[in-house]
Formats: structure tokens, C-alpha cells, sequence
């Protein structure tokens, strides 16, 4: 993360202290040099799994970021790709990335609980974008990728299974939320970014509650944890109406 391609401790901490809009317009020209920035090993794993349950023609990436979503989609779609992100910065970003082969590629600025498209998409994929969404916000989120759906469409995204108590990483990713509870509790603009607030039941719960038909398909990429489960798994969610 503090390599000279990445952000340095004083740019992320000015980040944190930022609105989430602002705070990924300052972070945009080295974020792609970050841990954030989704694996390629998840989108490549993503990407097949699709290319098994399509195919499909128009895809939508929700809060693309940098776009690095976009390849998944430019793969998998025959006709058009879109991303939309509410970050000027990092749009500017995927713009300059835009695959030059594939499907029509369009970028659009807009926050993604006020969606400004219709019924457009057979395809919706997002990847590592959840955390910025209470709980709360959820079932609106969930209802707007309803919308933007054709019947039958797809809303697909990776959820990797939390680390257990024993790992390390569980209070690690406990401390960062708890550290962003108190942020939030005497800073302003907040900046909404927990990462264990994303739970598959409940998340689940709620696409089903939104008109989606939920299947969990595992990604063997990655192999299984030790008490069989997968380690990571791609939900895919089909509008049933």
C-alpha cells in the first residue's frame, strides 16, 4: 500500500477524513495501486462463472471505481457496457482505461440508490462496493437493481467468507470497523466504510424480500476452508418477475 506507486499514510489519512465522494476522488489516480482494488484472480473467477450462466447482452457495474469490473463485462456482454460511479475522480480513472475491444463501453456519474436508467440491463455485477452501504440501505440498493433489470436478469457479485475468530485478520477488520464507528461518531462528513457489515444471510434475505431468486455458486478457484465451506462464492440473484 505505501510503495511509491500507492497512496502514502498522509494521503489516506486525509481520505478517511473526507466525505466517501471526495475522500475516492483523492484517491483515485493511485487506487488501482491499493489493496481495495478487486483481485484479478476474483474477477477472472467471476467472469467464468458468467460466461457459464449467460450469455448476456447489456451489463451495468455498480460503483465501477476504476473499472476494473469492466473487463468482466466487457467479456461476458455481446452488446454494451456501462459503469456508473458518483466519484468524478475515479471515473476519470476508468475512462482512461476504457477497453478499446468488445462491447460499447458508457460511463455514467450517478449514485447508485437513485439509478437513472430503466429497465436496461441483463446483467448487473458489483465488486467490493457493499461496505459503503448500511444495512439500512440495503433493501432500497437491492430495489434499484430491480428496476434497472430486465425479468430474468442477473445481479452477480463475489462475497468471500469472513475470517473466523482464530485468524488474525477477524480483529484486524474488527478494529478497522470499530475505528470507523468512532470516526463517524465525532467527524463530519462521514465516510461509511465497514466491512463487517455485509452478512450473505441477511444480504440474502433482502434480495429475496427485492423480487430475486438467490442461488449461491461456489468459486473452486479458491479453494475451501477447513470445515468444507467455499472460501469464496459468487451470489448470482435473478429478477423473477
Amino acid at each position: 500500500m505505501f510503495s511509491p506507486e500507492g497512496p502514502s499514510l498522509r494521503e489516506l489519512a486525509v481520505q478517511a477524513l473526507s466525505s466517501v465522494e471526495h475522500g475516492y476522488d483523492l484517491l483515485a489516480p493511485k487506487f488501482d495501486h491499493t489493496p481495495f482494488r478487486t483481485p484479478d484472480s476474483v474477477l477472472s473467477a467471476v467472469t467464468a462463472a458468467l460466461k457459464a450462466s449467460g450469455p448476456y447482452d447489456d451489463g451495468l457495474d455498480l460503483c465501477c471505481g476504476t473499472g476494473a469490473g469492466m473487463d468482466v463485462l466487457a467479456t461476458v456482454c455481446g452488446r454494451s457496457a456501462t459503469g456508473v460511479d458518483f466519484s468524478a475522480g475515479m471515473l476519470a480513472e476508468a475512462r482512461a482505461r476504457t477497453p478499446q475491444a468488445g462491447p460499447r463501453v458508457s460511463w455514467v456519474r450517478a449514485d447508485v440508490r437513485a439509478l437513472p436508467f430503466t429497465a436496461a440491463f441483463d446483467l448487473v455485477v458489483s465488486f467490493g462496493a457493499f461496505g459503503h452501504f448500511l444495512p439500512r440501505e440495503l433493501p432500497g440498493l437491492f430495489a434499484q437493481v430491480h428496476r434497472v433489470l430486465r425479468p430474468g436478469g442477473c445481479f452477480a457479485f463475489p462475497a468471500l467468507a469472513p475470517p473466523r475468530p482464530a485468524d488474525p485478520a477477524f480483529w484486524m477488520l474488527l478494529g478497522f470497523d470499530a475505528v470507523m464507528r468512532v470516526r463517524n461518531a465525532v467527524w463530519r462528513p462521514p465516510f461509511v466504510m465497514y466491512y463487517r457489515a455485509f452478512r450473505l444471510g441477511e444480504v440474502r434475505r433482502e434480495l429475496e424480500r427485492a423480487g430475486f431468486r438467490v442461488d449461491l455458486r461456489t468459486l473452486p478457484e479458491f479453494g475451501m476452508r477447513g470445515d468444507g465451506s467455499p472460501r469464496v462464492r459468487m451470489v448470482e440473484a435473478r429478477r423473477v418477475d
